[in-house]
């Protein structure tokens, strides 16, 4: 067995030396053939960063949703028709009493939040925010949000029950309103009312890369109801205790639901119970079909150079055709030659995935001022892997006619 794998570590050092040589003697011939697979390999590796990115950007996105939190809404968040859309639009609202009842019969709920939000422009001094997303809740909103907070504190029970005037404000707010002032204890204009920074949240990036988290001002649900909208379509956040035992805990959450919202018996639900994960089967059905479309369009181009690359290894081995012959003469196995030509063209689309890499590399950067696209290790070693695969099947046919030659053909070959 050694000596066989001596033989074999000899024969590919050899073919790695005949095939550079050839290489280096034929160098325009090699960059022409090597820029097809330069192409390719940059239009799949940007490609994969864009997936990639885009992939990192969503899970993000979506874990502020929490992996533990049910919401209770009119309607399903995914997975619907218009027609059936536009019949749970006509669906009863969640009110906050039957907010408060969830919250006394939901023993397994850890937190209760009730949401509503609408987008008012909010002001401080002269400088003005517009478009903002005012959003109305109660204490436990910190709990099944699970935000951190910069600077300050939190909305408390008392605030929220009394509806005291206060405010948390997100970091795009705190940075367009206040510039370098520090903005606790200062009063803010959301609207028609004034409210008291009491907390700056901690920053949270987008929500699927398009809704900003940071451009939004918390405050207590009754000033909500009191001063912008007395009747708010409720959205109910609910922290479960044990998030392995979520399905049950979110069946048993259906079966109080409809006793609160008086559901008879075999009636269907008038309303829905949406988490995390139904967000995340949606997002990757879709992201997987555009994946395959964009790496099959992509792969076109890497087929193209390779084919360039089978085409210029069958010209090579019929211009060394004699000299095939002489190696085979001389003892050379059909392997030794296969292998031969082999890592010569591995070696050419290698080469071409490494100058391809080189070029994405840069050009990723340019790409991130516009998606969330990322260059990680994963994707430059799979770049590299198809390089070494493309050069390894192309040259595959081109081998195998030079390992079958005939030595005596091969030596009469002019």
């Amino acid at each position: 067995m050694f000596p066989g794998r001596m033989n074999f570590l000899t024969e590919l050092r050899e073919g790695l030396s005949i095939s550079f040589a050839a290489i280096r003697a034929n160098k325009m011939r090699a960059a022409l053939t090597t820029l097809g697979i330069v192409i390719g390999i940059v239009t799949v590796t940007l490609m994969g960063t864009a997936i990639e990115g885009l992939n990192r950007s969503f899970m993000q996105s979506v874990s502020t949703l929490g992996a533990d939190v049910l919401y209770v809404d009119r309607q399903n968040w995914v997975n619907h028709s218009h027609a059936e859309w536009l019949a749970m639009m006509k669906r009863r609202e969640l009110s906050i009493d039957q907010c408060r009842a969830l919250e006394k019969q939901a023993t397994f709920a850890v937190a209760v939040a009730p949401i509503t939000s609408h987008q008012y422009p909010v002001k401080f001094k002269n400088r003005r925010s517009d478009s903002v997303e005012v959003l109305g809740t109660t204490e436990a909103y910190q709990a099944t949000s699970g935000i951190g907070l910069a600077q300050g504190r939190f909305i408390t029970a008392a605030e929220a029950e009394g509806g005291r005037p206060v405010c948390v404000i997100g970091t795009d707010v705190a940075t367009n309103l206040f510039l370098h002032e520090t903005p606790l204890g200062k009063p803010i204009a959301v609207g028609p009312r004034t409210f008291e920074v009491v907390g700056v949240m901690e920053k949270q990036g987008s929500l699927f890369g398009a809704f900003s988290l940071d451009n939004r001002v918390i405050i207590p649900l009754r000033q909500f109801t009191t001063w912008f909208w007395s009747n708010p379509s409720l959205t109910i956040a609910v922290k479960v205790s044990n998030v392995a035992q979520l399905e049950d805990q979110r069946e048993e959450l259906r079966h109080v639901m409809r006793r609160i919202r008086h559901i008879a018996p075999g009636q269907p639900d008038d309303f829905s119970i949406n988490q995390q994960d139904q967000i995340v089967a949606m997002f990757h059905r879709v992201a997987g079909t555009i994946a395959a479309i964009g790496l099959f369009i992509t792969g076109l181009s890497l087929f193209v150079g390779g084919i360039g690359i089978m085409n210029i290894m069958f010209v090579s081995v019929a211009e060394r055709t004699r000299e095939i012959g002489i190696r085979k003469a001389i003892g050379a196995k059909r392997r030794t030659i296969l292998l031969q030509f082999l890592i010569e063209a591995a070696s050419i689309c290698l080469l071409g995935g490494l100058i391809g890499l080189a070029i994405a590399w840069p050009v990723t950067f340019v790409i991130q001022k516009f998606l969330p696209a990322t260059m990680s290790f994963s994707v430059m070693g799979i770049a590299l892997l198809v390089s070494l695969v493309t050069g390894v099947l192309s040259g595959f046919f081109p081998a195998w006619r030079a390992a079958r030659m005939n030595p005596v053909d091969a030596l009469r070959a002019e």
